[in-house]
């Protein structure tokens, strides 16, 4: 108690000063910040031109320590399958699922939607975008074609992530069928393709030209891609 009151006394004392020295300490910046807070009412701008990527913060600097071959997504899923997955294979898939990214034309700035079940892929394709600057909008594996839809044009998504479907409750969820009605008559103008997770091996519509396999495209991309230099203030995500 005595800790958090002393660090409750300093952050109220001098903010600026102790989120700076929280953010030199605990994460890894390509180049430091002008200024610590930029303080219009009501808009606030914190460490500004401050270079930074919460991909290589989450993976890239710990692949020099002991923590590169420790567990980084320890996941089971509702059938009773598991996957661990080390930082190292993690960054492995994450550099190489951003390369996949690139090579369907997604650009830093692009949006990114994601429609999945609660799969490590889901946190791969978080990172991934993150890595090479793309603004992702998770939406929630439940919702219907309808409200995808509308997010998907609120967002002005170029790509969609999802899966053939998802397990909830010993019952498959149609995530690929309600992603194919979302984007059915060209309802969403922006979207121009569709990646697909092989999860519940159920038969799906692949529309040709739009529609590819995760795995198909994973096998054939390096697995290195240097994280995108993204200023403090860029969006990470639309919620």
């Amino acid at each position: 108690m005595a800790d958090y009151q002393h660090l409750y006394n300093k952050a109220k004392a001098h903010p600026e000063q102790f989120w700076a020295e929280l953010a030199e300490q605990e994460l890894n910046w390509f180049a430091k910040w002008d200024k610590v807070l930029d303080w219009q009412p009501p808009f606030a701008k914190w460490f500004v031109n401050g270079k930074i990527n919460i991909s290589y913060n989450c993976l890239d600097r710990h692949l020099t320590t002991w923590r590169k071959n420790k567990a980084a997504i320890i996941w089971e899923g509702e059938p009773g399958d598991s996957r661990t997955l080390t930082y190292a294979q993690l960054h492995r898939e994450v550099c190489q699922f951003a390369n996949v990214l690139k090579q369907l034309g997604v650009q830093k700035g692009d949006r990114v939607g994601i429609y999945m079940p609660m799969i490590p892929e889901a946190a791969i394709a978080m990172l991934a975008c993150a890595r090479i600057g793309a603004p992702h909008s998770v939406v929630f594996g439940g919702f219907s074609a309808e409200a995808l839809r509308d997010r998907l044009i609120d967002a002005q998504a170029k790509l969609v992530i999802t899966a053939d479907g998802g397990w909830r409750k010993d019952a498959i969820v149609p995530l690929k069928e309600r992603v194919d009605q979302a984007l059915a008559n060209n309802a969403v103008p922006t979207v121009q393709s569709v990646l697909v997770v092989e999860r519940t091996r159920q038969k799906i519509h692949m529309e040709p030209g739009r529609d590819n396999w995760w795995h198909d495209l994973q096998k054939s991309v390096s697995t290195d891609c240097p994280a995108e230099q993204m200023d403090s203030e860029d969006m990470l995500f639309i919620l």
